[in-house]
Formats: structure tokens, sequence, C-alpha cells
């Protein structure tokens, strides 16, 4: 009971998170948001693996994880710079 319970909080986490995320005024806050909102899957994966008896889940929210951390990381970098390729010992010469 008390993870069915988890998981409705988790739900309308996740539901805020969108929110967030089309009403964001900045690019940063959209990107915050749908950073939160992989987090918040990673754990609704965990928990559902609980529930559902099946450990493994938590290899798939692992994996989940890499990809939502290395996701946000380009992202940021393209948001800085405008690309992912910037060549930083060109511009120092």
């Amino acid at each position: 009971m008390m993870f069915a319970v988890a998981m409705g909080a988790i739900l309308i986490t996740m539901l805020l998170g969108l929110v967030r995320a089309v009403l964001g005024p900045t690019v940063f806050d959209r990107l915050l948001a749908a950073n939160m909102f992989g987090t918040k899957t990673v754990l609704l994966i965990a928990v559902s693996g609980f529930l559902a008896g099946r450990p493994e889940w938590l290899d798939l929210a692992l994996v989940y994880v890499l990809v939502n951390f290395s996701g946000v990381i380009a992202v940021l970098k393209f948001a800085r710079f405008g690309n992912l390729a910037r060549d930083d010992a060109r511009t120092r010469q």
C-alpha cells in the first residue's frame, strides 16, 4: 500500500515537472524540469520493479540515469556554446 502511494506521489511530481518544462520562462528552467522528470522516471522504474518483484528493473533504471545525465550535459553544452563540438584549443591561439 505504501509503495502504491509513493508511485502516486512520483507521478504527481512528474506531472508538475512537465508543467514547468512547458511553462518555464528560460531554457535552463525547462532543462532543469526535464532533468527532474528523468530522475522521477528512474524512481518510478525502481518502485515499479520492487512492486512487480523484478529486481532486474534496477539495471534498466541505472541505464536510464546514464542516458539522462549524458543528455542533460549535451543540451547544456549546446545551449551555452551553440554546438556540441566546440574546439577550445583553436580559440586560445
